[in-house]
């Protein structure tokens, strides 16, 4: 197969697909309209499809000509609650929805790949499971996808996946072993106390005091539980109590995230969260109680699947192009499902120019990609893909 070749000959529908999605973002578990469009492409590509997968997910199933593995390729399709602020000729049409994430390019990407390796299905040894994942913004959609069984019927062995990267150099490919992104876990905590006059705090049970308390206690959880050579955020973004200058509230409650790299640090900080929270709370006379919101495990690459995106992303766009990042990012995402399932590698594709103007940040109102990375994108897939089905 002449991959470039087959690439170059999508380009405009690639490009046009990614502006569509652009123009039309849908949040986490709303993709309907994505999902219709995603369908009907796969269908189009002689795909078999199942839709409304954990609610507007999409599986495509490519079986190849021969007998072999089967590789899944996971795409997210869902936008974020951002008003967008570019200028575009394709900028969203829908007010407060904005695809900030670079997921419209993830799927334009995707069905891409899809049409290339079908059109070759017979000269394929295994399979391919194109996995459209919704709600990954809000860690929420590969979960469910595993439990409905996705990667059943063809049995999947191992799966990639990629995400843009405005803070990347178009077309530079970033990609290592090991752990590259962190868990995610929020909370939600409960401080009851006893209300009264501001003038006579001894006759009530201040919650604010004791969810000040907490907010300091919660940070040593980091600097005194977690090895130094390890990293770990515990981050408070929301207090809320009383309404009155003049008047102690009855409660209080505080909001937050724990971000891990291993899954040990991960269950200690959930586990001493509660139990830290509770004991503060009761030295100062009130009570509390913490509801954990499970997110997700680290995302972590297995080295032979990481070797072999490597070696695709080297045939793709030459050895100066390809990096091996140094640090795990601090954010998350629920790619990890799929890598915690089977041996996997989740890279990243480099879409960022300044000078051009393509150089915001992730979830900003001003993100956008240069789509001179699009083809890079299919390009690399399409390799790995081949070189895994061998």
């Amino acid at each position: 197969m002449d991959v470039k070749h087959e690439v170059a000959e999508r380009h405009s529908t690639l490009v046009a697909l990614r502006r569509d999605f652009h123009q039309h973002p849908e949040l986490a578990m709303q993709e309907t309209r994505t999902a219709g469009i995603i369908a009907e492409r796969l269908r189009a590509s002689g795909l078999e499809v199942r839709a409304g997968v954990a609610n507007t997910g999409v599986v495509g199933v490519l079986r190849g000509g021969h007998p072999g593995k089967t590789l899944a390729i996971r795409a997210d399709i869902d936008a974020l609650p951002v008003q967008e602020e570019n200028s575009l000729p394709f900028k969203s049409e829908i007010p407060g929805k904005m695809h900030a994430c670079g997921h419209d390019g993830h799927a334009a990407i995707a069905l891409t790949v899809a049409d290339i390796l079908a059109q070759h299905r017979s000269d394929l040894h295994g399979n391919l499971t194109f996995l459209f994942q919704p709600a990954e913004e809000v860690l929420g959609g590969a979960k469910p996808m595993l439990d409905e069984g996705t990667l059943q019927q063809p049995d999947v062995d191992a799966v990639i996946g990629l995400h843009l990267a405005s803070g990347l150099p178009t077309s530079l490919v970033g990609v290592r072993p090991g752990v590259i992104a962190a868990s995610s876990d929020g909370f939600s905590i409960r401080v009851r106390g006893r209300a009264g006059h501001g003038a006579m705090p001894h006759q009530a049970i201040d919650p604010i005091l004791s969810a000040a308390q907490i907010v300091v206690a919660l940070q040593t959880l980091i600097t005194r539980e977690i090895s130094p050579l390890h990293a770990a955020v515990l981050t408070l973004g929301s207090f809320h109590s009383g309404s009155a200058a003049n008047v102690i509230a009855d409660e209080a409650v505080l909001q937050g995230t724990i971000r891990a790299f291993s899954v040990e640090d991960r269950a200690h900080l959930v586990s001493r969260l509660s139990e830290v929270v509770q004991q503060v709370a009761a030295s100062l006379g009130a009570s509390a109680t913490v509801e954990m919101v499970s997110g997700c495990p680290p995302c972590v690459n297995e080295e032979a699947m990481t070797q072999l995106v490597q070696r695709a992303a080297v045939e793709a766009v030459g050895e100066g192009q390809v990096i091996a990042e140094g640090n795990p990012s601090s954010a998350s995402d629920d790619m990890s499902y799929f890598l915690n399932a089977v041996p996997g590698c989740y890279f990243n594709l480099g879409a960022g120019d300044e000078a051009h103007g393509y150089g915001a940040p992730h979830h900003s109102p001003r993100f956008t990609v240069d789509e001179a990375c699009l083809p890079t994108g299919v390009e690399v897939m399409v390799r790995a893909a081949l070189e895994y089905l061998r």
